[in-house]
């Protein structure tokens, strides 16, 4: 599907569910792998917004990356 103004908005909610989706997948699995005995921790941030009403903070991560190229390869297949 080729990205133009009428679907952007797919194209967006596929890129944010899948970087939210890979950032808890990769959180599990480092607490996995702690739990297995093992330190590993290849996050980067938290970043985010805080408006005094509302924060919203994401730590960048190898799953984050992973998740959002899916959400992109999803909107693109389809």
């Amino acid at each position: 599907m080729k990205l133009i103004k009428k679907n952007a908005g797919i194209f967006t909610l596929l890129f944010f569910l899948g970087l939210i989706t890979g950032t808890f997948t990769w959180e599990i699995l480092e607490r996995i792998i702690t739990l297995a005995g093992s330190a590993i921790d290849l996050s980067v941030g938290p970043f985010g917004i805080d408006l005094d009403v509302i924060s919203v903070y994401i730590k960048i991560n190898p799953g984050s990356l992973l998740g959002a190229a899916a959400g992109v390869i999803l909107f693109f297949r389809q």
